[in-house]
Order: structure tokens, then sequence, then C-alpha cells
């Protein structure tokens, strides 16, 4: 005679058979799943840190595009847009700038000429180390050095607001004050809001003077001055105490408009005629968005470190890893 099986051992049979096993099946899967993505991280990660990504830089002497590892094209840059002899905090926040603004260029796939970036103004001004070598001449090796260490100290660091890279905007030396990013740009960013900047008025470019032939300033202009001595009248400012317009001979420009039309330092410009010459007082150097490089650099001369630089002058950013963002598909195919 056969022993029946107790229905309480059939019960459980079944429910080990449709929950538990799919359950630690599922979970094995899902292991793998994840260990399969940490691994693909850390492969990404680790071609970043071997200069995998590569920076498509079109050269505007030769005509050509020339492939530079990222670390190496930041390097070239910060060389380019800032003194060697700044304080090292300085330098390190440049790298975080100029490092940001290739990896946006590069999501944002903006191309510039030939290239995914000029070597010119109109991107960041970069120089390979042949062309350092030629201008720093004796000085060469302890200004690349000094150069490599920042931008070693800061590698793979960019900033980033809302986990999204930020257009990290600098400029040499303010009027004492930075500007809003609207005011002089068409977009309003939140972390590109106007500070003081006291340091700048210790800064070789914090004031400038020349001059302009009248008939010059009329042609650019497109307009006819009358013999007043007093040129133009401020009809607005900044925030940062620039010129937002000015009305010159019943003509209203803004003040980035005069600042390129007639190639000044800033938008902060006063104004006098003097006989058949325009006599122009400027204070700061550059559009003033963002961090200003003297400003930076006295910050430094005081003690604070690069990222109480970073944070001081953009608002709210954090500094990020470049290998944690999803961005990382920058990886070279």
């Amino acid at each position: 005679m056969k022993k029946s099986i107790p229905y309480v051992l059939i019960a459980v049979t079944i429910f080990v058979s449709i929950i538990i096993l799919p359950t630690i099946l599922v979970s094995v899967f899902d292991k793998e799943k994840v260990d399969l993505k940490v691994d693909n991280n850390k492969k990404m990660a680790d071609k970043v840190n071997d200069s995998e990504v590569l920076v498509s830089v079109f050269r505007t002497k030769s005509n050509k595009v020339d492939e530079v590892p990222l670390e190496e094209y930041v390097m070239g840059v910060v060389a380019s847009e800032m003194p060697a002899d700044f304080e090292i905090e300085a330098l390190k926040a440049q790298a975080l700038s100029a490092r940001t603004n290739i990896v946006l260029s590069k999501i944002n796939g903006i191309k510039s000429g030939k290239g995914e970036v000029s070597d010119s103004t109109s991107d960041q001004v970069y120089k390979s180390k042949e062309e350092l070598k030629a201008i720093w001449g004796n000085d060469f090796t302890w200004k690349i050095t000094k150069i490599q260490k920042a931008v070693k100290a800061t590698n793979g660091q960019i900033l980033t607001y809302n986990g999204s890279p930020i257009t990290a905007s600098f400029f040499s030396t303010s009027n004492g004050h930075t500007e809003n990013s609207e005011e002089y740009w068409s977009t309003a960013l939140p972390y590109l809001k106007s500070v003081e900047s006291p340091w700048d008025l210790d800064s070789p470019k914090y004031q400038a003077q020349t001059s302009v032939s009248v008939s010059n300033f009329e042609k650019k202009l497109n307009v006819k001055l009358s013999s007043a001595i007093n040129v133009g009248i401020v009809k607005k400012k900044t925030i940062g105490g620039r010129i937002a317009e000015i009305e010159i001979s019943g003509k209203l420009f803004t003040g980035r408009k005069i600042r390129e039309e007639l190639g000044l330092r800033s938008t902060d410009f006063s104004f006098t005629r003097n006989g058949k010459e325009i006599i122009v007082h400027t204070k700061g150097y550059g559009h003033g968005v963002g961090m200003s490089q003297y400003g930076a650099n006295g910050m430094a001369t005081d003690g604070k470190k690069y990222s109480d630089i970073i944070f001081y002058y953009y608002q709210g950013v954090q500094i990020t890893k470049i290998d944690s963002l999803a961005e990382v598909a920058l990886i070279k195919k």
C-alpha cells in the first residue's frame, strides 16, 4: 500500500517552484547585469584615465586638424589662457573650466571650423608643447611642469549644475564685479551671476586708455558726432556696472555692440572728444561673465583653494568626476 503525500508538502513544493526559484534566478541574472554594468563603467573610466578621449582641434595657422588627448588639450589651454606664474590653485581652477568647456562641446556635438573646436578665442586658445617651447624659451621647463601639476591634480574633474556640464566661461579682469550672463549674452544661466571681485583692482589690466579717430569712430558706428566734448549718453547700466545701453548722436547701442565694433577691452567704457580724437577709457578686460582669472589668482594668493574659487565664481555648481557621467560616451569609438 502506497503512502499518500501530505497536502502541506505538496503546497510547499508548489510554492518553491512558482515563487522562490524564479526569484533566485532573477536575482542571479540581475547581479550579473549589475556586475557587467560596473565592469563596463570601470572600463570606460580606465579609458578616460588612459587619455583615449581625443579632441579634434582645428589649427588656424596650418589649416589642419590635430587629434589631441583630452588631458593634453586641457594642459595646452591652461598654458595659453592663464599666465604660468599665477598661483597653482588658480591654475587648477582654470583647468576645471577648460576641461568642462571641451566636454560640453563634445556632448553637444559643437563643431568649429573643421574640428570639434578651434585653437583660437572663438573657443579656447590652445597651443601644443612645441609652440609653448618657442614662446617660453628657457622658461619652458618650469612653466610646463607647474601647469601639468595643476592639470593632473584635477584629472577627470568637470563642473556640473543639476548633473549637466556647465558653460564655464572665464575672462581676464573684471571692473570689480562680474556680470550676469543675460546682461552680455541672451541666455540667463543660474550659475553665472554677478559677484564682487575686488582682487581685480590689482590687475595690470584693470584700467586702460586708448584713442580712436573721430572719422573712424563715426564710420564704425555709422553716426555723425557733434563738436561736444562728451560723447554719448548712458541710458542703462548692468548690475555689474558696465554699459547696457548708450545713446550716441540719437542712435541707441548696447554696450556689447560698442565693444565689438570698436574693439574695446570691456563694456565698462567712457568717451571724451579731444579735437579729431576720441579718448576711450575702459575698466576690466573681457566680457565679464564667469570666472575672473586675475580674481582667481587674487583669491589663491589669499590662501583659497581651487574649489573655493570655483564655487565663488560659478554659483551652485558641483565638481564631478567625468567617468561618473552618462556622457562618458565621449570615449573614442
